[in-house]
Parts: C-alpha cells; sequence; structure tokens
C-alpha cells in the first residue's frame, strides 16, 4: 500500500486552498452525487441498475419470492432490502439470514424455531427467522449452500405456508416474502444434482440479475464519492475529493470484489488520506494494476502441479479476504462446507491458513 506522503502546505491538514482545476472537479462530483441521491431504492446513475429499480416498483407488492443473483459484493442484499421499502411490507421486520455461515443443524434451528427441551441446550422457546419475519420479508442469503434435506424442508414451507419448530407439536402458518440470493449459476447447480430443481423453479419466479461493477461503469465514480463523503464525515476528516487521476485510476480497475472492494477500498483510503485532494497515489497500490495477457501468462505458475496451484489459490484467496472463510467461499464460488474441508486438510499437512479476527 502506498500514500501520498506530501506535506505541501496547499494540499496537507488542516484544509486550506486548493487548484481551481481540483476545486472544479470536486464541485461537478458533489453535483453528480447529489442528483443521483434522487434515485429511489439505492445510489445508481447506470441504465442497467435504473431498469433494475423499474423491476423493483413492478413487483414489489406482488407476493412471490424473488431470486437475486449476481457475483459476490454486487450489491445482492441491497436490491432485497429494496423490494421490501419498496412493498407494502415495508413496516414489518426485515429478517436476513446467511445461508452459507452455518452448519445445517443451526440452520434449521436458526430458521424454523424450536421448542423447549427440543435439544441440549434449547433452555426455553425460540422463535425462527421465519417467525421474527411474520408479514415482512426473509432473506436467503446464499440460498445454494443449503443442504439437500433442508432445501426439501424449505421447498414445504414455501408450498404450504407454515413451518414446524423443532420438537413442536403441530405446523404454526406464516406469511412471509420470500427474497434469496446466490453467486453461483443455479441451472448448473441443478444440473448436478446439488440444488433441487423443484425449490429452483418455485424461487425462480422473478429473477433480478444484479450486474458486476465493471458492467456499468458509470456508478463506479458516483459510489466512489459516496464512499469518500461517509468516510471523510466517520473518521471527522474535512471533506476528501478525488483528483482527476485518481478517478481515472478507479475507473480502469476492473474491481473483482465489485462494490464490497470499492467500499473497503476507499475506506482505506480516506483513513489515511494525508491531503484533503485524494490523488492516485493515494489509493492502494492494487488498484489499476491491469495486467496484459502476455505477462499473465508469463506469470502462470508452470512446473507445479495443479492441487499445488489450488492450494496457493485458496490460501492467497484466505489472505486477501483477511481469514473471513465466508467472503472467500463467494470469491472461490465453493461452498463454505468445501472450504472448510480444504482447510483441514491444509492445517493436517501443516500448512498455516489466514485466521479470521473475528473467527469466522
Amino acid at each position: 500500500m502506498t500514500t501520498n506522503a506530501s506535506t505541501n502546505s496547499a494540499h496537507a491538514f488542516p484544509p486550506s486552498p486548493v487548484r481551481e482545476d481540483y476545486v472544479s472537479y470536486a464541485q461537478n462530483a458533489t453535483a453528480q452525487t447529489a442528483r443521483s441521491t434522487t434515485a429511489k431504492y439505492f445510489l445508481a446513475v447506470d441504465d442497467k441498475m435504473l431498469r433494475i429499480q423499474d423491476v423493483i416498483e413492478q413487483i414489489a407488492n406482488a407476493n412471490v419470492p424473488v431470486l437475486v443473483t449476481g457475483e459476490s459484493g454486487v450489491g445482492k442484499e441491497i436490491v432485497a432490502k429494496a423490494i421490501h421499502k419498496a412493498s407494502n411490507r415495508r413496516d414489518r421486520p426485515f429478517v436476513a439470514i446467511n445461508c452459507a455461515a452455518l452448519p445445517p443443524a443451526l440452520l434449521e434451528a436458526e430458521l424454523f424455531g424450536y421448542e423447549k427441551g427440543a435439544f441440549t441446550g434449547a433452555h426455553q422457546r425460540h422463535a425462527g427467522k421465519f417467525e421474527q419475519a411474520q408479514f415482512g420479508t426473509l432473506l436467503l442469503d446464499e440460498v445454494t449452500e443449503m443442504e439437500p434435506a433442508l432445501q426439501a424442508k424449505l421447498l414445504r414451507v414455501l408450498q404450504e405456508k407454515e413451518i414446524e419448530r423443532i420438537g413442536g407439536s403441530g405446523p404454526v402458518p406464516v406469511d412471509v416474502r420470500i427474497v434469496a440470493t446466490s453467486n453461483r449459476n443455479l441451472a448448473a447447480a441443478v444440473e448436478s444434482g446439488q440444488f433441487r430443481q423443484d425449490l429452483y423453479y418455485r424461487l425462480h419466479v422473478i429473477n433480478i440479475e444484479v450486474p458486476a461493477l465493471r458492467d456499468r461503469p458509470r456508478d463506479i465514480e458516483l459510489l466512489a464519492n459516496h464512499f469518500l463523503a461517509l468516510y471523510s464525515d466517520q473518521f471527522n476528516k474535512p471533506l476528501l475529493n478525488f483528483a482527476p487521476d485518481a478517478v481515472n485510476k478507479l475507473m480502469t480497475y476492473r474491481w473483482p470484489g465489485n462494490v464490497r472492494e470499492l467500499n473497503n477500498v476507499i475506506q482505506r483510503t480516506a483513513l489515511l488520506a494525508h491531503t484533503q485532494i485524494i490523488t492516485a497515489r493515494d489509493i492502494p497500490v492494487e488498484i489499476g494494476q491491469e495486467i496484459s495477457s502476455d505477462k499473465w501468462i508469463a506469470a502462470l505458475p508452470i512446473g507445479k502441479s495443479l492441487a499445488e496451484v489450488e492450494t496457493q489459490f485458496i490460501l492467497e484467496t484466505l489472505k486477501f479476504h483477511e481469514g473471513n472463510r465466508t467472503h472467500a467461499s463467494r470469491t472461490l464460488e465453493i461452498s463454505l462446507r468445501t472450504l472448510r474441508n480444504k482447510i483441514n486438510e491444509f492445517t493436517a499437512v501443516g500448512l498455516h491458513v489466514t485466521a479470521a479476527s473475528g473467527g469466522k
């Protein structure tokens, strides 16, 4: 990571006059952000995202499941929340659960709830996510990570509009709008037998595909300015602004981690900024480091086995996500269970695996 360590009095904190071209640029960027706030549900100026907002308005009050798909970090949960806010359920609960983050038994208990004494440690009745979301919206994040047995139970809930708590003696009616998300190719998951076809059809009534950030470039500058203003305030700094070369650097990077990565990068940039104007040098060095095809081929680890390359790639992905297994599994497009098995294999042979600070 590199930062601009210049202490030039024209740019360093506390704020002082800056060059006219930077002032003009900052004013234009601020005006663009102000115009974008008229967006109904989320910040966007790209036509692809504005069309998604139109679709949300059309389907908001239809009591049918919605499947939101797209790469990790594109903002699928933001879209799910927008569906809830646009609907006539907006004053009811919005409840989310990450299906990839919990083992099957715990996920079932969290979804459907349990009665007192249903199992060891069940000291009192627990209302599951379906009951917590009654008359509102339930987000099933990464629904494709559910075990087949749990998929069957979810299908029954969608068909019958009722759940059964673990250890319960009878059904409990539920009225919940389901929004499910996935970063995987569901058709391929169905074909391979990893996901039930009947559940796929039940969830696929409405499908909203959220495009990758690189495929909606007009949103990059807009979101970057939004995050920069947000973190300027959060870190109690004068309002930071991007210089033109910084914007160019942001626009030429492909953002494999999408909006989540952009957010993290701008947060880090704002925190370490020494000047009121953010230049290209202030943005982490990995930004804009595009690799040509010739250099990419030359960088391939020829001479290593496929298993060795896979191991290195998984370990580096975990390192990139600071040990967060959920985020790493999404980037790798493998299930959390598969990643856990790989990690167990690595640790068994003495390889160092980056551990998450929160233990996740």
